[in-house]
């Protein structure tokens, strides 16, 4: 297939990025050297697809939450002159909230959540509101006198709420996307990993809203008025 792509691309004057074309194998394929052209592609564990890591058989979202930590320093970074300038607080929170935490919660709709993800966005989060502030640990300030000082958004109310929204318009698809078909995947066995199971997307969700959450969301003012309370939730949690 890899092959007959390239092809095709050739008549038409595009050539495919070799350097950008991985593999990767999951536990149901034999790995094998996949050559296109004279090129054989490098076999990798994980890869970074639209802005979000990729791994088969293995959760992805420490290492996406941690990705989009160094991503939103990096983009704080670029505007720490504009932080620790002496220009208004209202101004630095609306350069924050529009230019680094859309940074750290890119995808987050795709998110299982738990309390220590929740935990280690929000101890982020925090350490960033202190660099504003020009404060440090040391200063032993409480989270909610800084927070009342930065006035940014929190970061666990954005992408609960983004998630819920999220949940809500793909539960109330009728065009048969992807998104609704790989919402309702079963594995090929039938039955999930031995031991703890990993958090799934939806558990979150089922807890405020039931197993049948996806009728439930059908009514958009039920689902909003849910929302408000699952939002709350994630909220306070790990303050």
């Amino acid at each position: 297939m890899l092959n007959d792509l390239n092809s095709a691309s050739q008549r038409i004057g595009l050539k495919m990025n070799m350097n950008k074309t991985k593999i990767m194998f999951n536990v149901h394929v034999t790995p094998m050297p996949v050559v296109v052209g004279s090129t054989m592609l490098e076999v990798v564990d994980e890869y970074v697809y639209l802005g979000q890591i990729v791994r088969l058989g293995k959760s992805n979202f420490d290492r996406e939450v941690n990705r989009r930590i160094q991503l939103g320093w990096a983009a704080f970074g670029k505007l720490r002159h504009i932080f620790s300038s002496g220009i208004p607080q209202s101004l630095k929170t609306k350069v924050y909230n529009q230019c680094v935490l859309p940074v750290m919660t890119y995808g987050s709709e795709t998110w299982s959540f738990t309390a220590g993800r929740m935990r280690t966005l929000k101890v982020a989060q925090r350490a960033m509101e202190r660099a504003m502030l020009g404060v440090s640990l040391r200063d032993r300030l409480r989270n909610e006198d800084i927070r009342s000082k930065t006035r940014v958004t929190d970061i666990a109310q954005r992408i609960s709420k983004l998630k819920w929204q999220w949940a809500g318009h793909i539960a109330r698809r009728t065009d048969n996307r992807w998104g609704r078909k790989v919402l309702e995947w079963q594995p090929r066995t039938g039955r999930r990993s031995v031991g703890r199971p990993p958090t799934r997307w939806s558990d979150d969700l089922v807890r405020y809203a039931g197993s049948r959450w996806m009728q439930v969301a059908q009514d958009r003012a039920l689902w909003h008025y849910l929302g408000e309370a699952y939002v709350q939730q994630w909220t306070c949690e790990g303050l």
